[in-house]
Order: structure tokens, then C-alpha cells, then sequence
């Protein structure tokens, strides 16, 4: 019998894990974009150069895009910064041939702002935290 041992990863170590997964995965779906991953981040600032709403997504391998995260500052959750980084990231995503765009969100968090601009939940995964649900979401653009 063959002896392992499990221990935790270095950072290079986890890199090479998702390199060797990438790897296998462009082994069984070609590669549709010139670099397997592609970020579309973007900031809002302020005019004092305070950074209050952003957006993180990536666009990869298959063209297409997960968005990661999107955060307006609570004082400026009225003044649609959130709609206005969305629409920039799916214009952008958009004119680089993406077609297809996923995120996951909780019920206290943004589900309503994503149907209201066309996603549509996929997956709902119950008690994620306990007491809530996380949802998976998509659009076709």
C-alpha cells in the first residue's frame, strides 16, 4: 500500500493545481480567447479620489465572464453606480465576443438589482449561511 501525505499548499502549489485543471479542461474544450483569462475590473471614486463602488470579473477561457464581486459604498447605493459598473463591464465583455455571464449572490445581497437587468437564477443552494440561500445566476448577452 502506497503511504501520502496531505498537507497544506504553498501559493505556487495552488497555482500549479489550477494550472494542471485549466490544462486538462482546454484538453476536452478548446480554447476560445487569445489569453485564458481575462480581467474586466473596474473602479468609482469620488472627487476626492475615494474609491466607492467597484466591480471584479473575469472573462476566461470559453469567452466567457463571471463577476466576482460588486460593491457601492452605502452612501451611495441610490445613485445607481452599481447599474452603471455592470452595464460597463457586459458593454466591455460584450465588444470581446462574450456571450455568456454568471455570478452567485445572497439573498441579502443583490438577486432583485441582477433580475431587474436580465440575469436569471440557474441554482439555489439552501442554508449558505444557515438561515439564507445563495443564488447562481446567469445571462446570455
Amino acid at each position: 500500500m502506497d503511504e501520502y501525505i496531505i498537507r497544506e499548499s504553498s501559493d505556487s502549489e495552488a497555482d500549479l493545481i489550477i494550472d494542471r485543471l485549466v490544462e486538462y479542461n482546454l484538453s476536452k474544450v478548446p480554447l476560445k480567447q487569445e489569453v485564458s483569462f481575462s480581467w474586466i475590473n473596474r473602479i468609482i471614486e469620488d472627487k476626492n479620489g475615494n474609491i466607492i463602488a467597484g466591480i471584479l470579473s473575469k472573462m476566461y477561457c470559453w469567452k466567457c465572464l463571471y463577476i466576482d464581486a460588486l460593491w457601492v459604498q452605502e452612501g451611495h447605493r441610490k445613485d445607481r453606480l452599481g447599474s452603471k459598473l455592470l452595464k460597463e463591464v457586459e458593454k466591455i465583455a460584450e465588444e470581446k465576443g462574450c456571450y455568456l455571464i454568471h455570478l452567485d449572490t445572497f439573498d441579502f445581497q443583490a438577486k432583485d438589482f441582477y433580475i431587474k437587468y436580465g440575469y436569471e437564477i440557474f441554482g439555489i443552494l439552501d442554508e449558505c449561511p444557515q438561515q439564507h440561500s445563495r443564488y447562481f445566476m446567469k445571462k446570455s448577452i
